[in-house]
This record gives C-alpha cells, structure tokens and sequence, in this order.
C-alpha cells in the first residue's frame, strides 16, 4: 500500500541508517510527521554545521560515533565513522574512539568521558562534570554545544532503534 507520505521520499541521516522500503508500514508511519522528520534532519545538520563555535566539525563527529558505540547503535556509529573519514580523521583516533579505547588528546580524552556520562548516567552530567570541560580548555559556548548535540544524539539513537525494532516487528508479523 503506498500513501502521498511515500509520493516524494526524502532521503536523510535516518532513512540511510533503517533503509525502509517506499510502502513498509514503518516508513509510512515515520513521513506520517514530516514535521518531525525535516526538524530531525534540520537539527543533524546544525549539529555538525562548521559555524558550530567551540568544537570542531571532527570534534563533534566523534563525540558521535563514541555515544553511538557506547549506546550499541551500530548502524549509526557506521554512519559517523564515514563521515569521520570523509572529514579526513586520522583512522587510528577513529578506530580507538569507536571501540572505547583511551585516547591520548587529554581535552578529547575528557569531551569523550563527558559524552558517555551523559549517554550512560545522565545525572552524572552535574556542576563537577561541566568544569571538567572548562578546565579542559572548552569556552562556555563549546559547552552549551557539546550538551545540545548529545542531547540530539540520544534522541537520534532512540528513533532509530525505535524505526529499527518496528521494521524487525513488521518482517516477523
């Protein structure tokens, strides 16, 4: 069954991470709020806009891929590790962020512990966490972008694992 919400398929961050067919049900329940849908991808692509101030386009995308390897979101943590490369990251710093390996950047090193603070135990994301990022070397506005694009992320990895769980559903059914 295809609807008008399968008329013009967009194709964005989610779609490419939980490929649905144009008629799946699940697909046709996502574009049924294609107000949530460009608002998604709206907020994806200010998240890693280069006029981000305070961390850098590679900054963010590995803070990505780290929150997408802690939280298990496979599909998503391939989708920053391209991007990682297509940035032109050093592969080996990419390898050790997405298996949690330490990494030897002592303000990534602390950017990263933030991120899987707040990814893991959010009521760890308290005043003594937010000065470690201070004292790292990250201004005030680098702080405030670094909470709002893991907060993006954790919603990001939600809807995808929601997407992800409602399409193995629909096959099973």
């Amino acid at each position: 069954m295809t609807t008008s919400y399968d008329a013009s398929p967009s194709i964005d961050v989610i779609d490419a991470t939980v490929p649905l067919a144009p008629g799946h049900a699940t697909r046709m329940l996502r574009l049924q709020r294609d107000k949530v849908v460009a608002a998604t991808q709206g907020s994806y692509d200010a998240m890693f806009s280069p006029t981000v101030e305070g961390l850098s386009v590679a900054e963010r995308l590995l803070v990505a891929l780290h929150a997408c390897s802690v939280s298990k979101a496979a599909t998503l943590a391939a989708h920053y590790r391209e991007q990682l490369l297509a940035e032109g990251a050093d592969r080996e710093l990419i390898a050790a962020v997405g298996s949690g390996a330490p990494v030897a950047d002592a303000r990534l090193r602390t950017v990263l512990a933030f991120t899987a603070s707040l990814i893991e135990r959010p009521i760890e994301g308290d005043k003594a966490s937010v000065q470690s990022l201070a004292d790292a070397g990250l201004s005030t506005p680098a702080i405030v972008a670094l909470g709002q694009l893991i907060a993006f992320l954790s919603y990001q990895i939600r809807v995808v694992a929601g997407l992800q769980a409602l399409a193995a559903a629909e096959v099973e059914a």
